[in-house]
C-alpha cells in the first residue's frame, strides 16, 4: 500500500506540469516556434510512429550489442586485473584515460576510421558502457572478505572456487548497480554516433529533424529515446530479481 500511495505524487507533478506546460503554450507566453505544447508533441508522436519504430530497432539492435560486449569485455579486463598485479598496474591507468575524452568528440573519429554502417556505433558503446562495469567489479572483487578467503584456501581451494563462490556471488549488488548505467549509457551513445554520422536510428532522424526545425519531432524522438533507456533499466531489475532472488524484500 505504501508503494501505490509514493508513486501517486511523481504522477500528479507530471500531470500537473504537462497542464501547466499546455495552458502557457495555449495563451502564447511560450512561442510555439521554440517550445510546441504537449498535444503537438503527441501529434507528432503519432504522425511519425511508425519511422520512429523503424529507426528504434535500429538503435535498439547496436545499443544491446555494443552493451553485450562492453559488459564482457568489462568482465575479463576487471577479472585479469583482480587477479595479476601487473595486468592491474599496467592497464587500470588507460581503463581511467578512456573517461576522460569526451564522447562527443571521439564519436567523429570512429565514423571517420569505420565508416557510417553499424561498427563505429558499437565501437562507442562499447567504450562507454566499458568502464563502469570494470570498475564497479574490480572494486568488488578487491573489497571480498580476506577472512572467507583464507578459510577457502586453507581448504584447498582453487583461485577459481574463490572466485565462484566468494568474489562474483559477492559483486552481484555492484555489477548490477554498474549495469544500470551502462544500459542507460548504451542508448546515450548510440543516439550520439548515430546523430554525428549514419543513416538509420534515432540519432539519424533527430539530426534530420532538428535542421527542419520540427521541434515538435524533437521532443516527440527525446520521448522514445527516455522510454527506451527506461526499458532497459526494468530489464535490468528483472535480471537481478532472476539473479538475486534473496535480496527481493
Amino acid at each position: 500500500m505504501k508503494n501505490k500511495t509514493d508513486s501517486i505524487y511523481p504522477v500528479a507533478f507530471g500531470i500537473i506540469f504537462l497542464a501547466v506546460w499546455q495552458i502557457l503554450c495555449t495563451l502564447k507566453v511560450i512561442p510555439v516556434f521554440l517550445m510546441p505544447s504537449p498535444i503537438q508533441i503527441v501529434k507528432a508522436l503519432t504522425e511519425d510512429f511508425l519511422l520512429l519504430m523503424y529507426h528504434l530497432v535500429i538503435t535498439l539492435a547496436e545499443s544491446l550489442i555494443g552493451l553485450v560486449l562492453g559488459v564482457f569485455l568489462g568482465f575479463i579486463f576487471a577479472l585479469l586485473m583482480d587477479r595479476f598485479i601487473n595486468v592491474y598496474k599496467t592497464f587500470y591507468p588507460f581503463v581511467i584515460i578512456t573517461q576522460t575524452i569526451p564522447t562527443i568528440a571521439i564519436a567523429p573519429l570512429l565514423v571517420l576510421w569505420f565508416g557510417y554502417d553499424l561498427l563505429p556505433k558499437v565501437i562507442l558503446i562499447v567504450l562507454v558502457t566499458f568502464f563502469p562495469i570494470t570498475i564497479g567489479l574490480l572494486e568488488s572483487f578487491k573489497s571480498a572478505d580476506s577472512d572467507e578467503i583464507n578459510l577457502l584456501k586453507s581448504m584447498g581451494a582453487s583461485e577459481f572456487d574463490i572466485y565462484k563462490f566468494i568474489k562474483i556471488p559477492s559483486s552481484m549488488g555492484k555489477f548490477f548497480a554498474a549495469l544500470k548505467i551502462s544500459a542507460s549509457y548504451s542508448v546515450v551513445g548510440g543516439v550520439i554516433a548515430e546523430w554525428l554520422g549514419g543513416f538509420r536510428g534515432l540519432g539519424v532522424y533527430m539530426t534530420r529533424v532538428r535542421k527542419a526545425y520540427a521541434f515538435d519531432k524533437m521532443f516527440a524522438v527525446i520521448i522514445i529515446i527516455s522510454i527506451l533507456s527506461l526499458l532497459l533499466l526494468k530489464a535490468v531489475d528483472l535480471l537481478q530479481k532472476i539473479a538475486m532472488p534473496w535480496e527481493e524484500k
